[in-house]
């Protein structure tokens, strides 16, 4: 409920995008407790808001790091709507068991943040890449990163390494794909109020962080959409190979 992958969905929704969701299949046990209070259905209640807008959605549940998965996705959104024009990269590995110094981080951890986070990325660019260039009409592929790309932080080498990973990968397809008027680019959200930060809580450990933001806040998921939906809108006609920070100033501040 509070993330960045709803708003991007019902902000291309409302833009007039056809949606394909694909979610994890969590427990609703394993929901925050204001989701569980507002009764929400994960990928459900996402699709609720989009098919608000008028447009068609197809929900799935499916894994990022099974080439398999991602190819059955691809023919599935086929099926539906006969074509793809825009993908947006957003499934993430859940903090945790990762956050802690390289020395101590059991490789088994490691590999499943990488497999998730940039595996996934580049498995699913790499079928629906080949789709656009079927198509031959040009499209759009935007990959969600984060700043962690490109500061430095203690305890995050299978974070960091993943998201840097994943714009080095946007470059490279950025270059393969521009001849036929593909565009690739990566967003690098800083911190934003989401579920994934409650484990830091909201007290003075959350003030801390905001202080060191030049815009002093914590970014919302909507921010993050609104530079989505330019990126794959004509706006974004002419921007490609980059990796945009929505971060309130974060990296520089820094």
């Amino acid at each position: 409920m509070r993330s960045i992958g709803r708003p991007i969905a019902v902000k291309l929704a409302e833009a007039g995008a056809h949606i394909v969701l694909t979610g994890t299949g969590r427990p609703p046990e394993r929901y925050p407790d204001d989701e569980k209070a507002a009764g929400w259905r994960d990928i459900a209640s996402v699709a609720d808001e989009c098919t608000a807008h008028g447009v068609k959605v197809l929900s799935l549940v499916s894994d990022v790091s099974s080439e398999k998965a991602n190819q059955d996705l691809v023919k599935r959104a086929l099926a539906e709507f006969g074509r793809i024009d825009v993908l947006v990269n957003n499934a993430g590995a859940a903090r945790g068991d990762d956050r802690v110094p390289a020395t101590e981080l059991p490789y088994e951890v490691w590999k499943k943040v990488l497999v998730t986070n940039l595996d996934g990325t580049f498995l699913l660019s790499k079928e629906v890449a080949k789709q656009l260039l079927a198509q031959g009409e040009g499209g759009s592929i935007v990959n969600i990163s984060s700043i962690a790309s490109k500061t430095a932080g203690a305890n995050t080498a299978a974070y960091a390494a993943s998201k840097a990973g994943i714009n080095a990968l946007s470059r490279s397809m950025a270059l393969e794909l521009a001849k036929h008027q593909i565009r690739v680019n990566a967003v690098c959200p800083g911190i934003i109020d989401t579920f994934r930060m409650d484990d830091i809580g909201r007290g003075e450990r959350w003030e801390q962080t905001l202080r060191m933001i030049p815009l002093q806040r914590a970014g919302d998921g909507s921010e993050c959409a609104e530079m989505v939906l330019f990126l794959v809108s004509n706006r974004g006609n002419w921007i490609t190979g980059q990796a945009i920070n929505v971060d309130g100033g974060h990296v520089w501040g820094n």
